[in-house]
């Protein structure tokens, strides 16, 4: 298998220096997939799909017991 651009560690920060090059951010504590398209220009993200659907509406009785929750364990008042 070809080694890819950006997968030796040596040559990470010379990557990161390019302009051109962003990063994605994606804070989630579910499974992800990241759509990713090749042209003849090359390669490009399209999206991140973040993990599953939910699994229903919280009511106002989930959200008093979420809070009380955390205030019980201190981490909110």
């Amino acid at each position: 298998m070809a080694n890819r651009l950006g997968s030796d560690p040596k040559q990470s920060s010379a990557i990161k220096a390019v302009p051109e090059v962003c990063h994605i951010y994606c804070a989630t504590a579910n499974p992800v997939q990241i759509i990713v398209a090749e042209t003849e220009q090359g390669h490009g993200i399209l999206g991140v799909i973040d993990g599953l659907l939910p699994k229903g509406v919280e009511e106002e009785a989930d959200i008093k017991k979420h809070k009380q929750f955390l205030r019980t364990i201190g981490y909110k008042l």
